[in-house]
């Protein structure tokens, strides 16, 4: 990153080609033959890919399945018909008592998913007659927390941010761009590493994501600050940066490629730290700070929703939650105590004289 390598030093590594860059692949998912709990999971996720569910949760799903299959194969489970509801629920204990390498329990969505990945699976193996029953028909998941959304960033923080990069440097002008990208148009990480150059419309001032969660589509409007700091993007830095000239990502890395979204996520969270401003967080928080600032300065939730891309406009109204200056405007219009008139707050003597630790 920009301020870290710098564009020269990451030019230099780039040279190495890509096989000298190091990085781990994941960990292989448990394999099995036909007709046993891990075989018939991977027939399962290619169920899921042929019925057109996002790459991101297919991804989703073989990692809970995962987590599972290596419990099973710790007590000799391999095939289906063998789980019963019994193991099922102390699988769920098993989630309810793991603790991560930081010592914190899994959190309840993260439990949820897990298990909820399980009745679905359970559920494909029952309709394909693999099993003569469903054990997680009845499981009972556990009840989900309702938790207020982490608050967004103020305009000054938010501006602190913004100008970490080092836009000396060919790859801060990159990031600069890529963080006004994302706190104009409020759209998810995953959605800007896929945006290519034909996706950017400076005249209309509109992105275009094609295949957004969901495999939805959908144009949004881009700001005219996040416009000058791309065009200054693809003008000096991009042509210094692709390798190829049919690359058609809009961001590229400083070797040449299209972005990964846990590259873009860690970049964020390493600007948010270095602003100063006693915050951590990473995309998500950008995109929450777009849609409490537009709230706050009188946006539709409606309009909201459909630049956020949600399904449901319940989503969305979870924002408003986190938008409390109307709220402040109107306890101060209409709460007695806010009313007192000037003349009968108290002054620094009769502060004193009601203090008894003053005297």
């Amino acid at each position: 990153m920009a301020g870290k390598k710098g564009y020269e030093a990451t030019r230099r590594l780039r040279e190495r080609g890509r096989d000298q860059r190091g990085g781990n692949g994941p960990a292989p998912f448990p394999q099995g033959r036909s007709g046993t709990l891990a075989g018939e999971a991977e027939r399962y996720l290619q169920h899921l890919a042929v019925r057109n569910y996002t790459p991101d949760t297919i991804e989703g799903r073989r990692d809970a399945l995962k987590v599972f299959l290596h419990w099973a194969r710790e007590r000799d489970l391999c095939d289906p018909a063998e789980i019963t509801k019994p193991m099922l629920e102390s699988y769920q204990r098993h989630l309810w008592r793991y603790r991560k390498a930081n010592g914190k329990p899994l959190g309840i969505s993260t439990q949820r998913g897990r298990l909820g990945t399980l009745k679905d699976y359970f559920a494909w193996l029952t309709r394909r007659n693999s099993i003569p029953a469903n054990p997680a028909s009845e499981l009972e998941m556990p009840r989900p927390e309702k938790r207020l959304p982490v608050e967004a960033l103020g305009l000054d923080q938010m501006r602190a941010v913004l100008n970490v990069p080092d836009v000396r440097d060919l790859l801060g002008i990159r990031d600069r761009a890529i963080l006004e990208v994302l706190y104009s148009t409020g759209i998810r990480r995953s959605e800007l590493t896929a945006l290519e150059l034909t996706d950017l419309n400076p005249e209309r001032r509109t992105l275009q994501i094609r295949q957004g969660k969901g495999h939805k589509d959908r144009i949004v409007p881009v700001g005219e600050r996040a416009l000058s700091w791309t065009a200054r993007y693809l003008e000096a830095v991009r042509p210094r940066l692709v390798l190829d000239n049919a690359q058609r990502a809009l961001f590229l890395t400083g070797y040449g490629e299209p972005f990964n979204p846990d590259v873009v996520s860690r970049m964020v969270t390493r600007y948010i730290d270095r602003a100063g401003i006693g915050r951590s967080g990473s995309c998500h928080l950008i995109r929450r700070t777009c849609a409490t600032h537009m709230l706050e300065n009188g946006a539709d939730i409606r309009f909201i929703q459909q630049l956020l891309g949600h399904e449901k406009l319940e989503t969305t109204s979870i924002y408003t939650e986190t938008s409390i200056e109307a709220l402040k405007a109107v306890h101060a219009r209409t709460h007695p105590a806010e009313q007192v008139p000037p003349e009968e707050e108290p002054d620094e003597q009769d502060r004193d004289e009601q203090d008894p630790e003053s005297r």
